[in-house]
């Protein structure tokens, strides 16, 4: 035998080595196949047919995919495990693994849960309100609040929504005293400015408004915007739809983890989750103004729905009424007082550096498409 064919102590103990890291690299994936990926139940606070659920479907589609499959989440619709104002208990307590809403459904647990969307927002549009939560204080300030009512979940606000209307009414609103005895469905704070401005004001789900004003138990409502509006039947119901409004001006949508689940994810998965919020925050917006557009042309010429704008009269007497439940809230509330004052630092600089910036779009809009457009002439 020669020398060459003789393999030492010492060469013999690499070779082992080597041979069991190799064993090992290829065991390790077949540990993780046989544990599977990670598989999530949620429900949203929407119908099926809502487009609001399809944002839902949306941003579970896109943590799917980015995980690789490695995480799964399943959305239901609004009432398949609980109630639509149920979602955030069901949550809390592991009923559900996460859910798609908005903060103000959760009005009832603590009055400052609104403040993320149920006001004018100190004149901040929805994505300005975001960039408060996420650069201003806001989250701190959130996560603080959940823990006060010993809620167990993760919150992600997310989705900017366009200014919401004033709602569908039988005639159009000319004045605030058209709002006395008026039988109206809204949420949140916007409870508490439309019963300062007279109304009787019922909170229901979105999935039940349309059935409660076609039965005659509410004459008018609020949802929020043309395509959901017209998914959901107001056109079978009213021909009349009041535009802008400072009730629910500000609003944005909220992803909801329960929060032990969510703590035991690897941090990886952490990380995609996050981010997936933020690019799904971004193609909502895109998908909205699509969508929207599309369904307010469609309300008007199929459904023959007449929009009015609502008038500034209307408008400032909202302003005023929310200052006052705002002023009343904060006394009583240590929390309320603290975001809002929150809010109001940031919007001050925020919405100053807006107006002095921002073009207003109104001139170009009549020059393409007013009485004289030059689209006409291309």
């Amino acid at each position: 035998m020669s020398k060459k064919s003789v393999s030492s102590p010492t060469t013999r103990r690499k070779f082992l080595g080597g041979a069991a890291l190799a064993t090992a690299a290829v065991a390790a994936p077949s540990v993780v196949s046989a544990q599977g990926p990670i598989s999530m139940r949620w429900q949203s606070t929407w119908p099926s047919k809502d487009i609001f659920h399809e944002f839902a479907v949306d941003y579970a589609k896109k943590v799917n995919d980015m995980t690789g499959g490695d995480l799964k989440i399943e959305v239901l619709p609004a009432g398949a495990v609980v109630p639509a104002f149920g979602l955030l208990d069901a949550v809390s307590k592991g009923t559900l693994d996460g859910g798609h809403g908005v903060l103000v459904y959760h009005y009832g647990k603590q009055t400052a849960l609104a403040l993320w969307g149920s006001g004018p927002g100190y004149a901040m549009d929805a994505n300005m309100l975001l960039a408060w939560h996420k650069y201003g204080g806001g989250k701190e300030l959130l996560a603080k609040l959940y823990q006060s009512i010993g809620a167990n979940v993760v919150s992600f606000p997310y989705g900017p929504m366009p200014t919401q209307p004033l709602g569908w009414f039988k005639r159009p609103v000319a004045k605030v005293d058209d709002f006395k005895g008026l039988k109206f469905r809204t949420v949140g704070i916007s409870i508490d400015v439309f019963q300062g401005m007279g109304a009787a004001v019922n909170a229901l789900p979105g999935g039940e408004i349309v059935s409660a004003m076609d039965r005659g138990l509410i004459e008018a409502a609020e949802f929020n915007n043309a395509s959901s509006d017209r998914a959901l039947g107001f056109a079978d119901v009213s021909k009349i739809c009041m535009l802008q409004s400072f009730h629910q001006n500000a609003e944005q949508f909220e992803i909801t983890f329960n929060k032990t689940k969510y703590d035991g994810l690897p941090e990886k998965m952490k990380a995609i989750i996050a981010n997936a919020v933020e690019a799904a925050s971004q193609d909502m917006q895109w998908k909205a103004i699509d969508r929207y557009s599309q369904d307010y042309i469609e309300l008007q010429t199929k459904d023959n729905v007449k929009f009015y704008k609502t008038p500034d009269a209307i408008l400032k007497r909202q302003l005023e009424v929310y200052d006052e439940v705002v002023k009343k809230k904060a006394a009583e509330n240590p929390m309320f007082k603290e975001i809002v004052e929150s809010q109001l630092a940031f919007a001050k600089r925020a919405t100053q550096w807006e107006q002095d910036t921002v073009v207003n779009r109104r001139m170009a809009f009549d020059h393409y498409w007013g009485a004289n457009a030059a689209a006409k002439k291309i």
